[in-house]
């Protein structure tokens, strides 16, 4: 399980004495906790990587964009602070699916559930996050099933 990988990479990181990765590794692991806190009232996902993808993926995005603000702030070296706890929260993350391989996807879905206008967007898009939510960037799909309709 991907939560087990996590927590024994954080231990190798202490013993190894690697501090930007301990801290790194220990972010994820709060922001997990924090996930798990907020789904005591809810309903868990089936699959518990299924939950540790979704705030990896979530975490990646927010380090992306600080990266975008600090570069464009001539604040180098936070954005290379950021760079590197990007690099560990991406060595948790399944490969994600190609442009090719997304627009396959789409195209099949389409297919599937018979979304022949922009009036059937959202269905596609509820359908590809079930189907491929883990391995799909979800912001890139949504401008490729834009496209696929016009």
């Amino acid at each position: 399980m991907l939560r087990e990988t996590i927590k024994t990479e954080t231990i190798a990181a202490m013993k190894a004495g690697d501090k930007p990765r301990t801290a790194a590794l220990r972010l994820i692991g709060a922001k997990i906790k924090d996930r798990d806190i907020e789904l005591r009232t809810g309903k868990a996902p089936d699959n518990d990587d299924d939950l540790v993808i979704e705030v990896l993926q979530k975490m990646a995005k927010q380090r992306r964009e600080s990266i975008q603000m600090y570069v464009d702030g001539g604040r180098q070296e936070l954005a290379d602070q950021e760079k590197g706890e990007l690099a560990v929260i991406e060595e948790f993350l399944p490969q994600m699916m190609s442009e090719e391989e997304t627009r396959a996807a789409i195209e099949q879905v389409k297919a599937d559930i018979g979304a022949d206008s922009m009036k059937d967007m959202g269905k596609v898009m509820a359908e590809l996050k079930s189907r491929h939510g883990a391995v799909l960037d979800m912001s890139k799909a949504s401008g490729l099933v834009k496209a696929s309709f016009s």
